[in-house]
């Protein structure tokens, strides 16, 4: 992080964020972050389940082949994709609950 960065120098993430907004306002609402540390990024988060995740995935033409995915704290799944948009780096990441496993002694 640069001492001496300006809002100006965040510009491009926060151009892109406005063209999403005009673009793909009918989407659900992420939770929106645009920090000083990576001036040059774009991150958009959904909590709520990994449904909103695919919808902007899927509306970004986001390839399911460009998603990683991975467990945290055992009952959380988390997807995330990344991809240069409009001269920035747009990072989505999906939170949702693990599938409860099946009670043992039944079948899968």
């Amino acid at each position: 992080m640069s001492q001496d960065l300006t809002l100006d120098g965040m510009a491009v993430p926060l151009r892109v964020l406005r063209l999403l907004a005009v673009d793909f306002g009918h989407l659900p609402a992420p939770d929106v972050d645009v920090s000083p540390v990576y001036p040059g990024r774009l991150r958009l988060s959904f909590h709520d389940g990994l449904a909103d995740f695919e919808t902007w995935r899927t509306a970004l033409g986001i390839t399911p082949d460009d998603v990683t995915y991975r467990e945290q704290s055992g009952d959380t799944s988390v997807l995330h994709a990344s991809v240069d948009y409009a001269g920035a780096v747009l990072e989505l990441t999906g939170f949702g609950d693990l599938p409860a496993p099946a009670p043992v002694g039944t079948a899968a």
